[in-house]
């Protein structure tokens, strides 16, 4: 978090969604360019808003001149409701961008891991009706989840990226689900799960993606 982050209690369909706002200084940027937003890992493994991937992401993102904005799913910190396995979780997703980036807005949807999957299920709910101008998945939970193909319009503003080394989602389980897609998967040399060590690294891959 920094100086410019706001802590924010949005409605959702099962009650309060807690969330967080950073926004890109505004002597630097002067109008925001669009807004970004990105969803955590696992609700039962520890995932919440403040993951350093997610983190990672919202910050690239913020450095670019988008707004970023990240929130806890269903019951997980102060948002209300329960874990629904990706149903509901996609649900909030799609309430925060109701939101924060309504109508013709520049969005930007991203996630990391459970987070991944979540988001390209909402690109496909969100798909065609509005246009997505930036997609980042992180460590795509391909391995555990049926995770939505992305629209082939999208996939020259798509990056996905995964660790070579991932035990948590194999490698090979992101590729099966790329590969029928002529989907193009970055893959970040001896990289793991949380690329604990190579956080930096992510950051310039999605400030190199995210800049306009």
């Amino acid at each position: 978090m920094n100086a410019q982050t706001q802590f924010l209690t949005l409605p959702g369909p099962a009650g309060g969604i807690e969330a967080l706002l950073d926004v890109p200084p505004p002597d630097l940027f002067g109008v925001p360019h669009g807004t970004a937003v990105i969803a955590h890992p696992h609700p039962q493994f520890g995932g919440t808003m403040t993951n350093k991937v997610v983190q990672t992401i919202a910050r690239a993102y913020v450095q670019c001149g988008w707004r970023a904005v990240r929130f806890n799913f269903r019951g997980v910190g102060a948002s209300d409701g329960a874990y629904d396995e990706g149903r509901g979780e996609t649900d909030d997703l799609l309430a925060v961008v109701a939101q924060m980036a309504p109508g013709d807005a520049v969005l930007a949807i991203g996630g990391f891991s459970f987070g991944a999957f979540v988001a390209a299920q909402a690109i496909a709910a969100l798909h065609p009706q509005r246009a997505i101008a930036s997609v980042m998945l992180v460590g795509t939970a391909a391995s555990r989840f049926e995770v939505a193909p992305l629209p082939a319009e999208l996939h020259e503003r798509a990056l996905v990226v995964h660790g070579e080394h991932d035990d948590t989602v194999p490698l090979a389980s992101v590729m099966d689900w790329a590969r029928p897609q002529a989907l193009p998967v970055t893959v970040v040399p001896g990289g793991e799960h949380f690329f604990h060590g190579q956080l930096t690294l992510l950051k310039s891959l999605v400030t190199r993606h995210a800049r306009v």
